[in-house]
């Protein structure tokens, strides 16, 4: 999720307890998570449209492992750029297929790149295309051996949970924060 993206209020712990159970059953129907957690279909109807407005869920698209697609390698790509061509050069790397995600930094470099490629040599061919967009001045790759720990949130929600005396653990009977 970008820092540009809306993302008004905060979450509370039933929105944990739902965001857990649609991590556990991602297919699961608003009628199947109310009753799954002694939600009303309403309130879950609700909280569902609320974080469809507010940006609060990623993309589906952060699900498709470009492994899948014939992207076996992974790195993340340091970048340093004149601070005055950055849009330009963000806006260069967002139209490189293989990059899939860019992050501003601190520190000794702007911007860190994540890109896949088909091997070693379409890895060579996609750093040397950053390399040429115009305000890159220098970068640095590191090949992703294998991902440790992934993308994740569940521990955070979890701790949301734990946090409210009302709420228990997932399956437990709501208290009475449960309805909007």
């Amino acid at each position: 999720m970008s820092s540009r993206e809306p993302l008004t209020g905060t979450l509370d712990a039933t929105d944990a307890r739902l965001l857990l159970e649609l991590v556990a059953n991602p297919r699961a129907t608003g009628v199947e998570l109310a009753a799954r957690l002694g939600l009303s279909r309403n309130t879950v109807q609700a909280r569902l449209a609320r974080w469809e407005a507010n940006r609060v869920l990623a993309s589906f698209e952060r699900r498709v492992d470009p492994r899948a697609l014939g992207y076996p390698l992974a790195a993340f790509v340091a970048v340093v750029v004149d601070q005055h061509q950055l849009d330009t050069v963000v806006g260069e790397l967002a139209e490189i297929a293989e990059v899939t995600e860019v992050c501003g930094m601190t520190g000794p470099t702007d911007l860190t790149v994540r890109v896949v490629a088909q091997d070693a040599d379409d890895l060579y061919r996609i750093a040397g295309h950053i390399l040429k967009i115009p305000g890159v001045e220098r970068t640095n790759m590191a090949l992703i051996m294998r991902s440790l720990v992934g993308p994740r949130t569940s521990p955070l929600l979890d701790r949301l949970v734990g946090a409210n005396d009302d709420v228990g653990a997932i399956g437990a009977t709501p208290g009475p924060t449960a309805d909007l």
